[in-house]
């Protein structure tokens, strides 16, 4: 057969490739669990220099039903990210903390419930502004600026300049790649509120939560960083051949050489035996659902190999590219309300 479209012909490369670091029962998985980790940390080309987190505290507000500290921190060197931290008026002691990463938007104003720009609100109505819902839940919530989005971006009338300008692709040139920045960033978010919010943050109960680009940040991140109790992935849980390669995404989902290795599903059982809930919209476009299902059998087989087959759950959404917070939340407290840190 002759192929003489370039893209159809490396999708149906790609068709034919059995991932190399793919985990077959017969191995041990927690040594292939190593070995996968330290094969993921080489492709996604993270920053490697530690630095001072040089933090300071902006401004402190308070609304009717919880605490709102605005922060920054320096994450690598001269490199400094803005976040907030949330706590629910009646939080007593260390209390659970959600990471919120918010996706392709404008900001992570979008998580705090502010409107800054049209668009915002139909963000927020569709589910965004997951640092709100997570203080009405009770619990603390932080969020950060994502880079190459919102104030961390250089795209007009807050565009995420990723998409706009490519500008996440610069970072190719030093041998380093946008989600692994941002991968970077949530680590050393997560260095920084145990050790500055430590009265707030229970550190055996983080979770990571996002959607869409967030949602890809959110399961990258816990894919390597096991101090992350529960990942909360959404709208980015996916086959990259029925996602990533079938169709236009922003070219900060691209990294070089990962389909050799892994596809979704076997990263996601790099999670493995800590809690996961992989939720997804059945009418998602960019995300199709057989890709999603497809991802999820993999990981939950594995899941169920290793005894722990309630430790991670599929939660679908009625409608689209969203999140779906009255559907993951029953399950978010669900797991949360299991034992302890060492039991998951």
């Amino acid at each position: 057969m002759k192929i003489y479209n370039s893209h159809e012909y490396i999708r149906e490369k790609a068709s034919g490739i059995i991932p190399l670091m793919r985990y077959d029962q017969n191995m041990d998985f927690f040594k292939w669990r190593e070995k996968a980790k330290n094969k993921l940390t080489e492709l996604l080309m993270l920053p490697d220099e530690h630095c001072e987190d040089m933090f300071n505290v902006v401004e402190e507000k308070q609304f009717e039903n919880y605490k709102r500290i605005d922060f920054e921190f320096q994450s690598e060197p001269g490199y400094f990210v803005s976040a907030s931290f949330l706590v629910p008026k009646a939080c007593k002691g260390k209390t659970p903390t959600v990471i919120c990463i918010q996706g392709h938007s404008t900001g992570m104003h979008v998580s705090l419930g502010e409107v800054k720009y049209e668009e915002d609100e139909a963000d927020i109505a569709g589910g965004r502004d997951f640092a709100i819902r997570t203080v009405t839940e009770g619990l603390c919530a932080v969020t950060i600026e994502q880079r190459y989005m919102g104030s961390a971006g250089r795209a007009e009338n807050g565009e995420p300049a990723c998409l706009k300008n490519n500008e996440g692709m610069a970072t190719l040139l030093l041998g380093r790649t946008a989600i692994g920045e941002r991968v970077w960033d949530i680590s050393r978010l997560i260095d920084v509120i145990t050790k500055h919010f430590s009265e707030y943050v229970d550190a055996d109960k983080i979770v990571c939560l996002g959607n869409s680009g967030g949602g890809t940040a959110t399961f990258y991140a816990s894919c390597l960083d096991e101090r992350i109790y529960m990942s909360v992935p959404s709208c980015s849980v996916c086959s990259f051949d029925d996602s990533i390669m079938a169709m236009w995404h922003c070219p900060c989902n691209f990294i070089p050489g990962i389909r050799k290795y892994f596809d979704m599903g076997d990263l996601g059982c790099l999670i493995a035996p800590r809690k996961l809930i992989v939720v997804c919209g059945i009418d998602d476009d960019i995300f199709p659902l057989a890709g999603v299902e497809k991802s999820f059998e993999r990981i939950k087989s594995v899941y169920e190999h290793i005894g722990k087959k309630d430790n991670c759950a599929l939660v679908k959404g009625n409608g689209g590219h969203q999140f779906y917070p009255d559907d993951a939340w029953p399950v978010i407290h669900k797991y949360l309300n299991e034992g302890i840190r060492k039991g998951i």
